[in-house]
């Protein structure tokens, strides 16, 4: 509700995309979703939803759409807010770009096993797309995206919410990105929950004001 970027991570099987389709479903209906996937997964209810799927080549090696394509192509029809199932190459510095010229609220997947191993591999990807000094690209990362998701399967076979971080800058000494957890999953089995770190991220107040978040959510 807040019209945060966020970007959901994890390994093989850990629940990215349904967890991508939970909070698509909270977007108000009034929006203009286009959504960019290699194979339709997600099943949104609002009515102003377009559906984008990549397209293999033909017998002659023509015709294929990769998700690079779709993304230029999904900046023109008007998009509220763009979701991409899942970013894995060099559409990663696109959909940044997208992120960064009005398109908030913007969501998308990654492989990645933490937080910061998600803005490492996010550095990698926009690297496949263009050669450009490392500290312009986690510029782009640092104003683009707010939020990190992460998610792990656990030994028990559960999938479960381990981080919700915010990417906060850049260090000015290391110049990496820096990353602040708002909340980390604690404890094991069945008592294992997400708690809070004791960080009140940046946007709080925000969404406080615009009657998005409660107070009491950090206490």
């Amino acid at each position: 509700l807040g019209r945060k970027n966020v970007i959901i991570s994890g390994g093989t099987a850990s629940g990215k995309t349904t967890t991508l389709n939970v909070l698509s479903n909270f977007i108000p209906p009034r929006e203009r979703i286009i959504t960019i996937e290699d194979s339709a997964e997600l099943q949104l209810p609002q009515e102003h939803l377009v559906r984008l799927e990549t397209r293999p080549a033909n017998i002659e090696g023509r015709g294929a759409y990769v998700i690079r394509d779709l993304v230029k192509n999904a900046l023109r029809m008007r998009t509220d807010r763009l979701i991409v199932g899942e970013c894995r190459g060099a559409e990663a510095l696109d959909m940044l770009q997208a992120m960064n010229t009005g398109h908030d609220g913007s969501m998308s997947t990654l492989h990645a096993n933490s937080p910061v191993d998600a803005v490492m591999r996010l550095e990698t990807m926009v690297l496949m797309a263009v050669e450009m000094p490392v500290r312009a690209i986690r510029e782009q990362i640092s104003a683009a995206i707010h939020v990190v998701v992460q998610m792990a399967r656990l030994p028990d076979g559960r999938r479960r919410v381990t981080h919700i971080s915010e990417i906060t800058g850049i260090d000015p000494e290391t110049t990496r990105i820096t990353v602040e957890d708002i909340f980390v999953m604690r404890g094991v089995g069945d008592r294992a929950k997400l708690k809070h770190t004791g960080y009140i991220p940046s946007f709080a107040e925000d969404l406080i004001e615009q009657g998005f978040m409660n107070v009491e959510v950090f206490v």
